[in-house]
């Protein structure tokens, strides 16, 4: 098992790897505030402190900075340079705004828009102001709507007129661990989380980048397809990836098959790290870097795809 470091050169932290000390950016970390547990209270009709024997998680601080501080400490450990954080519910973008603005050049941050919601499309354009958002989090499957309803078309024109905004559209299966926990139904509905739906908008807005988490969470030949016709579609690698039990996918073969439509230039290493006491996870650095060390990558596809994708996308001056 690859071990990590906390090595820290040039005033940047990196880790240790069969590809030498690289700098890694992790392309997904919900950032579970207040708010996320405030809406899972209130669904289960309990108290926040209620919440956490369930769980078996730790309560966040109510302050966001002092979330925020808890996963500079906890990157700091690791060796992690920089970090993605995603705002798990609609309407908390501040936040992670407020996670970004406190730590400069150490997040890039994501928020959760629900297009069916009234003002989603102003309270979007709001929340990219501040410059301290980088990306809107889509979930058709959770909220039940196409990528191609018009609702959804006028959020990819805002995130156009904010260039280098990203969107993240999360395809495939998709659980919520913490409702599952609860016993809290989750109304997801599959019709809305083919990567081909995603198709038509990404070569209608050539000039946004797309990215698709989990390689596609079981639609693996889709996502690659919608890559090979759409150069500004991503590939997120987070999670474990237990969708590939549906096809007898090991992870070796996913990144080969991954590496050979959309070579390493397109893809983002994540983990989807989120709630304490575990923080970030490890184990899926361990376990991608074992089946890319078996590939053979060599060393300036690893910097690709650990960390220098996202930091090429997500680039802004604040950042270096």
């Amino acid at each position: 098992m690859i071990r990590h470091a906390n090595v820290f050169q040039l005033g940047c932290n990196s880790m240790q790897s069969p590809w030498g000390d690289i700098q890694v950016s992790d392309a997904h970390i919900h950032f579970f505030a207040q708010n996320f547990f405030a809406s899972l209270a209130t669904a289960k009709k309990a108290t926040l402190p209620e919440l956490e024997p369930i769980l078996g998680w730790q309560l966040p601080p109510e302050s966001p900075d002092a979330l925020a501080g808890r996963w500079v400490g906890e990157l700091n450990q690791a060796g992690v340079h920089r970090a993605a954080l995603i705002a798990s519910v609609p309407g908390d973008e501040q936040s992670v705004a407020s996670a970004v603005a406190s730590n400069p050049g150490r997040f890039y941050g994501y928020f959760m828009v629900n297009p069916l919601l009234p003002f989603a499309e102003t309270q979007m354009a709001e929340a990219l102001k501040t410059g301290d958002l980088h990306g809107i989090c889509l979930f058709p499957a959770m909220h039940r709507f196409s990528v191609q309803d018009p609702r959804a078309l006028a959020l990819y024109e805002i995130a156009a007129a904010h260039p280098g905004t990203v969107v993240f559209v999360h395809c495939g299966v998709l659980t919520v661990g913490a409702r599952k926990k609860l016993g809290l139904p989750s109304h997801f509905d599959m019709r809305y989380s083919n990567p081909i739906d995603v198709h038509a908008v990404a070569l209608d807005f050539p000039q946004v980048n797309f990215i698709i988490p989990h390689f596609g969470a079981g639609y693996l030949r889709e996502a690659l397809m919608l890559c090979d016709l759409c150069p500004n579609v991503y590939l997120d690698t987070s999670s474990s990836n237990a969708w590939m039990r549906y096809e007898g996918l090991d992870l070796k073969t996913v990144f080969r098959r991954a590496l050979d439509v959309c070579g390493a230039g397109r893809l983002l290493f994540g983990t989807d790290s989120s709630f304490f006491p575990r923080g970030w996870n490890g184990a899926i650095w361990d376990a991608q870097v074992a089946a890319l060390k078996e590939l053979g990558i060599k060393d300036e596809q690893a910097r690709q795809i650990f960390g220098g994708n996202l930091d090429r996308l997500l680039a802004r001056p604040q950042l270096g």
